[in-house]
């Protein structure tokens, strides 16, 4: 279950290999980070969303094979740096991630690793 958070985050969390430089942007909008966001691609049968707050709050919860897992942590943004600490199992979690594309409907990140995570936004329904 920790596996399919932290691709979460980390997927915030391999489908736009290949990001130069050029494509990234110098300065990253905060207010567009605001709200839940869910993995582009999560496997078969899991679900999660991933929620950030105005107020640097983050609350991630997924869901696979009937086990739920939920954290919750903080965020702070620095340029297009993007720094996430999770609270879980009694342990901070910290997550530097890069956002190489940030939109109303869509948020990519690569961690220090190479590892590229595509989030789409979840709209309410009304």
């Amino acid at each position: 279950m920790g596996a399919i958070l932290g691709c979460g985050l980390a997927v915030v969390l391999a489908i736009t290999a290949g990001v130069s430089a050029d494509d990234k942007p110098e300065q990253v909008d905060g207010k567009k980070l605001v709200g839940k966001w869910a993995p582009a691609e999560l496997p078969k049968g899991a679900t999660g969303f991933i929620e950030m707050t105005k107020d640097g709050k983050v609350i991630s919860s997924f869901e696979f094979g009937g086990k739920a897992e939920k954290a919750s942590g903080t965020y702070t943004l620095e340029g297009t740096k993007l720094i996430v600490t999770l609270a879980r199992n009694g342990k901070d979690e910290k997550h530097v991630l890069t956002v190489t594309k940030l939109s109303d409907i869509e948020l990519v990140t690569q961690d220090a690793k190479g590892m590229v995570e595509t989030l789409k936004r979840l709209v309410d329904k009304k």
